[in-house]
């Protein structure tokens, strides 16, 4: 397979990049019967981008930085010891690269400027500085101002935190260095700089037009979201009349909900944390929905133990981006009267390992 332009031969991060689509697609398939081989029967065709689109899709990145005399700035993923720059991979959208380019050419030495990671989502951008002391701005001057007003980035963040590493982001020590603090994304919806966002709009629009399709919400219906991100799917409930309320972490994501699905109450922690609110907003009456977008971890085991002790919704969708807690998770819920009618398998990925699937389980009569 003849790579695009700017592809690491050595980079980590995308381990399919020598496959041509279908063998990877096949790849993912066959991981996806061997680990949820219970339900295997129920396993549709993998739904794929084709061609181009394959390329230059990610506009989510997480890069670490690194500073030396010799090279200046570079930035990529770390292989053990080594970090490998990716200054213009072509799974990155142009948007990503140009900002790299960028950031080179503009950005102070390291020793005045202790930039460990640089983070974008879609159209705005974090500087992430193990340090408390905020630098001098003088780099930031109007020529470098009026560069960014033409790149296409909509907000430019300087984080503060000096423990960055496992935890990319603190509460405090944010500041907006340039444009505004947030934007919206291909659905119109609000999003801001740490907000996750599923990326390949087309698929996940797909995605979430299956899980409305299956749980037909309509007025008088209840429907829980948990783990429900900056509201996409939470607008769609609402959209239907129904009853809805959702449960995020990120405080950032949870002020979004609420602008992008006023009519939904959203509360803010983990979700095993909320069940007492969770228990309070149960109906007595009507139908009982829920929605599941859990992060690689999968359900928390309190979770699981309210939606199949308690809540006992009459259908559930459940979004996963890991087939092994998937499947975990299924077992928990099929031993307790549920079954799976359909598994939906969706190439959020291209070039690398990583498959989201989404589940689609009724509760037995």
């Amino acid at each position: 397979m003849n790579l695009p332009a700017g592809c690491e031969p050595r980079c980590p991060g995308c381990t399919h990049r020598m496959l041509n689509a279908a063998a990877s697609e096949a790849q993912k398939a066959d991981w996806l019967r061997r680990t949820l081989a219970p339900w295997a029967d129920r396993l549709s065709p993998m739904r794929a981008v084709a061609g181009e689109a394959r390329w230059g899709y990610r506009g989510k990145v997480c890069l670490s930085a690194i500073w030396s005399a010799a090279d200046g700035w570079n930035f990529g993923l770390w292989r053990r010891d080594e970090l490998i720059p990716i200054p213009d991979c072509p799974v990155h959208t142009e948007r990503v690269r140009a900002m790299i380019r960028w950031l080179r050419r503009a950005l102070p030495p390291g020793a005045i400027f202790p930039l460990a990671f640089y983070v974008q989502a879609g159209t705005q951008a974090t500087l992430i500085l193990k340090t408390h002391r905020l630098p001098d701005p003088v780099w930031l001057n109007d020529e470098r101002r009026a560069e960014l007003a033409i790149s296409g980035l909509e907000g430019l963040w300087l984080h503060l935190h000096p423990a960055a590493g496992r935890r990319l982001f603190a509460r405090n020590g944010w500041t907006l260095l340039w444009g505004q603090p947030r934007s919206q994304d291909a659905f119109g919806l609000e999003y801001g700089p740490t907000a996750f966002q599923q990326l390949i709009p087309a698929l996940y629009r797909e995605a979430l037009d299956a899980a409305e399709a299956f749980l037909a919400p309509k007025p008088g219906d209840s429907l829980a979201d948990l783990y429900c991100g900056i509201g996409a799917s939470l607008a769609r409930w609402t959209r239907r009349g129904a009853r809805t309320l959702g449960v995020e972490l990120g405080g950032e994501a949870v002020a979004c909900a609420g602008l992008n699905a006023p009519d939904a109450t959203v509360l803010r922690g983990k979700c095993a944390d909320r069940i007492p609110q969770l228990r309070e907003w149960m109906p007595i009456t009507g139908t009982r929905l829920l929605y599941l977008n859990p992060p690689r971890t999968g359900l928390e085991p309190a979770v699981l133990a309210w939606t199949t002790d308690e809540y006992r919704p009459e259908r559930l969708a459940y979004l996963s981006c890991s087939a092994g807690t998937l499947s975990r998770d299924l077992r928990g819920l099929t031993d307790a009267g549920y079954s799976v009618e359909r598994l939906i398998p969706y190439d959020f990925f291209p070039q690398t390992h990583h498959v989201e699937t989404l589940a689609l389980l009724r509760r037995n009569e």
